[in-house]
């Protein structure tokens, strides 16, 4: 065990949580005066969280790299996390780099919260990052500031831990709303069959009808020949007879109409039904294929490379028109986690439509749930979209994974 002495931050607090019951840290007049605490000397069950939260792929490719490792751009995305987090908790084998890279990449972070001097201060500006979707930098700032108590760890890395069962959750009511729509069009399917079916026996029956229509036109035309002047009732039953059949024919016309357009009321409604059902798959791959993507070495593909967090969501500003509140919340801590950046607009309930112009001038491209959101907020973002030549989408649905359908390049 290192010295008592070397032990600050949120080390020497969970040293004193396990079983130093007795131990009393020395007195220091201002606790936010010590310096940071370094990755090695954080608690071991802390590294695996940093690494995910707070470090690119492409950062941790680089840090191997330097480290002379061979197949820095070649490992898997799980094997490339478990490297670095080994790396974490050895200050001279690694631990060093991995340091630099995280306070090179969240150094504004750290200026912000390095202003504060009390755990609870601490605690008050992380709050306030969350719910602004802020999430990596400062996450790694207050978990290495030096005022923070391990109390203060333990309720930092459960928000964050909580916050990664979010997309798995948006997928798996995805999946739900697929499975639905699957046992619909099946549904359908064989309605329209049996329609088919029933139109092709009315079918049958009408050129059935016709042909012994024909014939028994024929026999009245043979007698009216053979004795042109007999009425007797033979004749007039054959024409009685002539006649039932040609309504019945009418009739069965008529039913072969009607079924004829409901069959293509149906046709339309299929293929209607079809789009959508394409549109949720697409969107349902493109969310399974990043998920997967951690877990797939980058060389297989281009589809993996781009779907690496920081080559896809980095430094992108974009602007969201309309939602719900709490899925947008959703919306911003997913895409901030990874980089970007979700500036966001309720489309004029509570927010004045006179910010959209501003707004719409700080992103890179704008979206809108077609399904929620309204028309005169969908109307001025065209607008201004056409005016300031930025690019809008609209998006089939304000869930994550039409999100990430639509921000992804195709």
């Amino acid at each position: 065990m290192p010295p008592l002495a070397h032990l600050h931050g949120p080390a020497l607090r969970a040293l004193s949580s396990v079983g130093h019951s007795t131990f009393v840290p020395p007195q220091v007049a201002d606790p936010a005066d010590k310096p940071r605490d370094r990755i090695w000397e954080l608690a071991e069950s802390l590294h695996c969280s940093i690494v995910g939260t707070c470090l690119t792929n492409a950062e941790a490719r680089a840090i191997l790299a330097k480290l002379g490792r061979p197949d820095a751009r070649t490992i898997s995305e799980h094997r490339l996390h478990g490297e670095i987090v080994q790396i974490a908790g050895r200050k001279d084998g690694g631990g060093r780099l991995l340091q630099k890279a995280l306070d090179r990449r969240h150094e504004r972070e750290i200026e912000r919260f390095a202003e504060e001097r009390t755990a609870d201060a601490v605690r008050a500006l992380w709050k306030a990052s969350v719910e602004r979707g802020e999430i990596p930098g400062a996450y790694w700032a207050a978990i290495t500031h030096p005022a923070t108590d391990w109390a203060l760890v333990q309720e930092v890395f459960g928000e964050v831990h909580m916050l990664s069962h979010l997309v798995g959750q948006s997928n798996r009511a995805d999946i739900c709303r697929l499975r639905q729509l699957e046992a619909d069009l099946v549904e359908r399917d064989e309605r329209i069959a049996a329609l088919e079916q029933r139109i092709l026996d009315l079918m049958e029956q009408r050129d059935g009808l016709s042909v012994r229509n024909r014939a028994i036109e024929a026999e009245q035309a043979i007698a009216r020949v053979a004795v042109p002047t007999e009425t007797d009732r033979g004749d007039k039953v054959l024409v009685a007879h002539l006649e039932r059949e040609r309504a019945h024919a009418e009739a069965l016309e008529e039913k072969v109409a009607v079924l004829v357009h409901a069959a293509g009321k149906l046709s339309t409604d299929l293929e209607a039904e079809t789009a959508r059902r394409r549109t949720v798959e697409a969107e349902l791959s493109t969310v399974e294929a990043m998920l997967a993507a951690a877990n797939e070495p980058i060389a297989t593909g281009a589809s993996s490379r781009r779907m690496a967090d920081g080559e896809t969501f980095a430094e992108r500003t974009l602007l969201y028109v309309g939602g719900r509140p709490r899925q947008v919340a959703q919306l911003r801590r997913f895409f901030e986690a990874r980089g970007g950046r979700l500036l966001s607009h309720d489309g004029g309930i509570d927010d004045s439509m006179a910010l959209l112009p501003g707004l719409v001038s700080r992103s890179e491209l704008v979206l809108f749930p077609v399904e929620c959101v309204s028309h005169e907020a969908t109307g001025m973002v065209k607008r201004v979209c056409e005016t300031s030549g930025k690019p809008f989408r609209p998006v089939r649905s304000a869930s994550l994974a039409s999100f990430v359908h639509a921000v992804l390049p195709a």
